[in-house]
């Protein structure tokens, strides 16, 4: 995905749930980080739920000001059961 500085828009991650699952009361948190580990606890962001879609506001208008630069995001959905599911969902430029 492709996103100029100046934007600020809803970063959108599509999530297919397991069977029987309701997404829509599970809690979802998204990390958007420039370096190639697995995001430490304060990286991570509470997401909202959109249309099967997780997704997180950023921008220069909201709480996640990224530069130029390329970045990981990871998702981390947190299921009934015993699951607390963590998954790199793909790269971001930023220009």
């Amino acid at each position: 995905m492709l996103i100029p500085a100046t934007s600020t828009e809803y970063l959108h991650i599509p999530v297919t749930a397991p069977a029987g699952i309701d997404l829509t009361s599970t809690p979802v948190r998204i990390a958007v980080v420039a370096h190639g580990d697995n995001p430490a606890a304060g990286e991570w962001q509470t997401a909202e739920w959109a249309d099967s879609q997780a997704r997180i506001l950023i921008g220069p208008d909201s709480g996640t000001l990224l530069t130029r630069g390329t970045y990981r995001v990871w998702i981390a959905i947190d299921p009934p059961g015993p699951e607390n599911i963590v998954r790199l969902s793909g790269t971001l430029n930023i220009t």
